[in-house]
């Protein structure tokens, strides 16, 4: 009877393993479209025919990649995988948002220069892939713009609270994709897989962070602008005039799916977008493979057509090898400070003041000191970190209490503060985030400190049984120096699929940036949160990213010739490397000088880049041979390319890619002296007659050289190459904490410096 019973167990949980491991989810089909039998008039017709019933069915691309997204039981993707014209299966993935003064702290400027030169962007179209956005905002105004461009294509998509009317010559079209999402939560495509009670089944921004990207890219000029006082002036996007198509792929509380992205690229490169703006990453740490990555993917289906796109390089820094959105053809942006900041004081009972950030803007304390706990004092880390209903109420009511950073958001721990009763919070980094502070719009006082300051209140606490404390609100203070610093979130390199690429790219400004807010939300985006705000402060490499799309938009109006890799190379080889202290930018999270692995080639500078002298160009056939140099097969390339490609004989190298930087990898068990050589070709986009000579910074303990070593240009050459040996002798060469040395190569005409940066290191052989 107890073996009839014990078999019945476990035929029941067998039973439900087998359900559970059938439960459909999402895939994306990457289709050999050259296949489609001549019987059927569309792909759509084959797809629903062979593969799929037509009710699974969610996304069929056709544009920036081939073949279709659907809901299947893994036992049914795994038998569309063996059919012959399958490229790929690729199981859908959630994706997660990487969450004023900045335009004139890139050097732009009213009267001259990239602005005018430019007309402010007015005829180039900026798509951003976000979470929507708030029409009625008079950053999004269309007032004295002219027509919208003859080649848009696009559409303005109605829905919940948004109608043809909402889109205008500034908003030229909007949509929003969310069958992804649906399904996902196990509703295949049913309206009630978005919580309607918090989100618009439209393209109306819920959350805020599509309005504020898309106005920092693109907003118009917004006077007695401010976040309750903080910041106040004109706020303004980087290409004011640059109009604005939204792609709706992120959702409240639920992030942004690869299904639904890559129906956005296929939409956007149709309508007849000029830039894509995405600060969108993985979250989870890891890089896929550029087979395996729809970003990837669609991005390279843009760039091939000519569309600039921007990415954000993710918020996991300061920890190497941290930076997301690797494929080289995405332009890959870090975050740096502005000289603005929103000071605030944190003063002890012993009088001793500690310096912090805020945003908070209620009733001051007005130094009246309250009692000071630290929770974590227990040893339990539920209750250091402050997580909701983790706060002993009898512990901290009518007291300031001191909160470590981290597992929750940090506005959300300032509310877990004040439901419990306490009066104020301080919120003290970790070693991770050593002296990297943000400011958040807190619903009780509240300032944010650094590591050694949140340690020293921990230590009074901890020898002073009656310690007591205060805090100070200084609001906005101007011309911070050093300024930019690279943030200490800002993704770093090494590059974690190919380090012979430097990634990021670059860093623009992603600290305490003021822009557009949504109505449907408070400052904090906190369901509890009732405030209103017109414009809203944030961080995050989310909002580095739309510096650069903007910029792309104001380069690509001056130039519309120039490839998406000639307006990076611009960009790049024009960065600054000083800060506002005439000395080399700091890393925020040591205080120490920061390298190329923390800002790629520098800090945007655009006041440089519209007149860049030489530029460092690249063709889909480029990327292709990059990716046979990576080992990719054919088949697997043609899942990124769309066509069929070919390989040469003789393999190319990676490092040749002809990229505005030079990563030099040597292996770690070398002994002696090992020696690399790379090629380089530069397109002369200034004065025809010119030339061009060589200036080395090599790094400490390297041998650089290069032939040749002067550059003229002419009427009829406006391309040269050249090659670069870089000699290692491992006896020689300290490497620093991140296993690297720097430096630089620049090409100088006299007024121009064109300027690329060096990495090399040591790895260990596969």
């Amino acid at each position: 009877m107890a073996s009839l019973f014990l078999q019945l167990c476990f035929f029941v949980v067998s039973v439900t393993q087998i359900l559970a491991d059938q439960t459909a989810k999402t895939y994306i089909i990457r289709v050999d479209s050259e296949s489609k039998p001549s019987i059927f008039p569309t792909h759509y017709h084959w797809y629903t025919s062979e593969f799929s019933e037509p009710t699974s069915i969610l996304h069929v691309y056709d544009t920036v990649f081939h073949g279709f997204s659907a809901s299947l039981t893994p036992s049914q993707a795994a038998s569309v995988l063996k059919h012959p014209s399958i490229l790929a299966v690729l199981e859908d993935r959630r994706r997660h948002l990487h969450t004023t003064r900045s335009p004139q702290f890139l050097g732009l400027r009213n009267q001259r220069g990239l602005w005018s030169e430019s007309d402010y962007g007015s005829d180039v179209i900026i798509g951003i892939f976000d979470t929507g956005i708030w029409p009625e905002h008079r950053s999004f105004s269309d007032l004295n713009l002219g027509p919208v461009p003859k080649r848009w294509k696009g559409v303005c998509n109605t829905g919940v609270k948004f109608t043809a009317k909402n889109c205008n010559r500034k908003i030229v079209g909007a949509r929003f994709f969310s069958k992804g999402h649906e399904a996902s939560s196990g509703l295949g495509g049913i309206a009630g897989g978005i919580n309607q009670t918090i989100e618009f089944k439209s393209p109306r921004d819920a959350d805020g962070h599509g309005t504020h990207t898309a106005s920092t890219a693109a907003g118009r000029y917004a006077f007695k602008a401010s976040m309750e006082g903080y910041a106040s002036g004109i706020a303004k996007g980087v290409a004011p005039k640059a109009r604005l198509a939204v792609y709706k792929v992120c959702w409240k509380n639920s992030g942004c799916f690869d299904s639904d992205i890559l129906a956005a690229f296929d939409a956007a490169v149709n309508d007849g977008v000029d830039v894509i703006s995405i600060s969108i990453g993985g979250g989870d740490g890891i890089s896929s493979p550029y087979y395996l990555d729809p970003i990837a993917i669609g991005a390279y289906g843009a760039v091939s057509r000519g569309i600039f796109v921007s990415s954000s390089a993710g918020n996991d820094g300061p920890n190497g090898m941290s930076v997301t959105n690797l494929a080289p053809w995405l332009t890959t942006v870090g975050g740096g400070t502005i000289d603005r900041d929103f000071p605030a004081d944190v003063i002890l009972g012993n009088g001793r003041k500690l310096s912090g950030v805020s945003l908070y803007a209620g009733a001051p304390l007005n130094g009246k000191m309250y009692p000071l706990v630290y929770p974590g004092k227990s040893g339990m880390l539920s209750d250091s970190l402050c997580m909701e209903n983790s706060i002993d109420p009898r512990l901290v009511k009518g007291k300031i209490v001191i909160c470590d950073r981290g597992s929750s958001p940090r506005v959300a721990k300032g509310l877990a503060v004040k439901k419990a009763g306490g009066v104020g919070m301080i919120l003290a980094n970790g070693v991770s985030n050593g002296e990297g502070l943000v400011g958040d719009a807190h619903l009780l006082p509240a300032c944010a400190v650094g590591s050694n300051e949140g340690d020293a209140i921990k230590a009074y606490i901890a020898s002073n049984p009656t310690a007591s404390a205060t805090m100070n609100f200084r609001g906005t203070v101007i011309g911070i120096k050093p300024a930019p610093v690279v943030a200490s979130f800002s993704g770093r390199g090494p590059n974690g699929l190919n380090p012979e690429i430097l990634k990021p790219d670059l860093i623009a400004p992603g600290v305490n940036i003021l822009a557009a807010w949504t109505d449907a939300v408070g400052p904090t985006g906190l369901d509890s949160d009732t405030r209103k705000t017109e414009f809203n402060i944030l961080s995050g490499t989310s909002m580095a990213c739309p510096h650069v799309s903007g910029a792309a938009a104001l380069l690509k109006s001056a130039h519309p010739d120039w490839s998406p890799a000639a307006i990076r190379s611009a960009m790049m080889t024009t960065a600054n490397l000083i800060d506002n202290s005439f000395k080399p930018m700091i890393d925020e999270s040591t205080g120490k000088p920061a390298t190329p692995y923390d800002f790629g080639a520098g800090h945007l500078n655009l006041d440089l880049a519209m007149d860049p002298g030489l530029v460092y160009d690249l063709t889909n056939n480029d990327y292709v041979s990059f990716l046979c140099a990576i080992a990719y097969g054919p088949k697997t390339i043609q899942v990124i390319t769309r066509s069929p490609v070919s390989c040469p004989m003789r393999k190319p190298m990676p490092e040749n890619l002809n990229y505005p930087s030079i990563a030099a990898l040597f292996p770690s068990s070398s002994n002696g002296v090992s020696s690399k050589t790379f090629f380089r070709t530069v397109t002369n986009v200034g004065e025809a007659n010119s030339v061009y000579r060589l200036k080395i910074e090599p790094p400490k303990g390297v041998i650089v050289t290069v032939k040749p070593g002067k550059l003229v240009f002419s009427e009829n050459v406006r391309k040269l190459s050249y090659y670069v040996t870089i000699s290692v002798d491992s006896k020689n060469l300290v490497l620093d904490n991140s296993g690297a040395v720097y430096g630089s190569l620049s090409w100088v005409d006299g007024r121009r410096v064109v300027r690329s940066p060096m990495v090399v290191t040591q790895i260990d052989p596969l």
